[in-house]
Formats: structure tokens, sequence, C-alpha cells
């Protein structure tokens, strides 16, 4: 059965609370997520939150009733509470009626399977969590395996990138690398990776892609170090006949997939 927490000096609730920022999230290897659309999705992709908080006004709704069940069942708590707490926990002055807290489920290199998808999505010192969360949902709309972070990116379990993903989050498969160890594990078997760049002369519809495609964006300013586009196999850039000299990262992204994509059903 649910507990009822109504107090904001709860420990549960300071320690939730404190999964904001980022060194308690690391820590904690807990992160939150928000909103009975993305909790459910989260189920639906096999990810069950460790602890469920809910308004009380939300209590019968039969989602919220499905998502308590599924969280007891796996031994988890479910805590019935205010609105004035969830928007402690979560931030906005006008937090949803659910909220999740689970376990960070990033992977080693290692753990990736390279043949499961003829996709994947690589960013290298990504700063925007919007950028990532978008990313992440091209990602699940064109079946890539999954998102491999390059670098220092931002945190993909940070509030603001969880938000961003719509639920896309618990569907990807993540994984995080320094650029020597991924061009080491991507070297060890088949891939082509594919970067992004203004220094080149082949338009991104020119090249016929290979699976698995690895498609590498830079960050969002800098683009990629010449040191790292120097060991793509090949290099591409979309027209520009306007005034702006790129696309948004996040839109670079979605284009080169949906390139691969098509020409994977075309094929």
């Amino acid at each position: 059965m649910p507990r009822q927490i109504t107090a904001f000096s709860n420990p549960l609730v300071k320690s939730v609370r404190l999964l904001r920022e980022k060194r308690h999230r690391r820590e904690q290897k807990r992160f939150l997520a928000e909103g009975l659309r993305i909790l459910t999705e989260a189920m639906d992709a096999g990810r069950i939150p460790e602890t469920i908080f809910f308004a009380a006004e939300s209590a019968a709704h039969p989602l919220v009733r499905r998502l308590v069940a599924a969280v007891e069942g796996r031994g988890g708590e479910a805590v019935e509470t205010t609105r004035d707490i969830l928007h402690k926990l979560s931030g906005k002055d006008n937090p949803q009626t659910v909220l999740g807290v689970y376990a960070e489920f990033a992977l080693p290199l290692a753990a990736l399977d390279r043949a499961s998808a003829p996709i994947w999505l690589v960013a290298q010192s990504l700063r925007d969590p919007g950028n990532l969360g978008t990313i992440l949902r091209t990602g699940d709309a064109v079946g890539a395996g999954g998102l491999i972070l390059i670098d220092e990116c931002v945190d993909p379990f940070s509030v603001e990138a969880v938000r961003a993903s719509m639920g896309a989050l618990f569907t990807q498969t993540i994984a995080t690398a320094a650029w020597p160890d991924f061009i080491a594990w991507l070297r060890s078997g088949p891939g082509q990776l594919v970067g992004m760049s203004l220094d080149t002369d082949h338009d991104y519809q020119g090249p016929r892609y290979a699976a698995p495609t690895f498609l590498l964006v830079g960050n969002e300013a800098q683009g990629l170090p010449p040191a790292y586009a120097a060991e793509c196999d090949l290099l591409v850039k979309m027209p520009m006949l306007g005034r702006a000299d790129s696309l948004n990262a996040a839109v670079a992204m979605a284009v080169m997939a949906y390139e691969v994509l098509n020409q994977r059903r075309h094929a």
C-alpha cells in the first residue's frame, strides 16, 4: 500500500530533491523523471521506477494505479503526496502529478551490440540538454541502436534532458566513452563513422552509407575537433542556401539519420 508523505522535512523528500543536482545523481546513481506519459512509456519499455510519487488527486487514474502496482511488484515504494512536495521535488511551478526515481542505466561500450541496429548516433561534447533530448527522440524515431556520448557531454539524466527526450531516454541505449576508447572499440568490428562537418565538399545525399552507420555530431559551438574529423571514414555536410552557415546540432543529426534510414528503406 502507498504511504503518505506531506512533510517537507521527510528524509526521502530531502534525498530525492537532491537528484536535481548532477553531483548527487552521480553519488546515488539515480535520476528523476516526471509526468504520467513519460513514466508510462518508460514502463512499457521495461523501465520501472524504484520510487514513485503521485498527487492524491491522481490516485484513481488507471495508469497511476498501473504504475503503483508495477513499482510495488518490483519491491519499490509508492508515495502519495501533495502538489507542494511535487513542486519541491521537480522544481517546476506547475509540477506533473506523477514523478519517478530511476536507477541510471548508461552502459560501457563493451556492452553494446553494434549488430542490433543499422544506425547509431554519436555526440561529442554536446552541451545543451534540449539538443540531447531531441537527439534521443530522433534515435527512437529512426530505430537507432542508441546514443553514444563522447567526452564531457551534458548529463542525459538531468531533469532538463529527461524532459526534452519526452520518454525516448527509456527506449534508447545510452553509452558514454572518451574518444580514444570509442575509436578503439569502433575499429574492433564493422561500422562506418560518418561525421558532420563544414570542412568537406561531400553532400550528405551523395554517399551510400554502410551498416552499421555511426553518425557523429560535434559540439554545438565548435563542431568536431580536427583530429576527430580525421578519424572519420567520411565527412558530409548539408547545403546551406541562406545566411546561416550551419544547422543546429540536433537538427543536423535528424537530417542525417533520416537520410540513412531512407537509403535503407529504398534499398
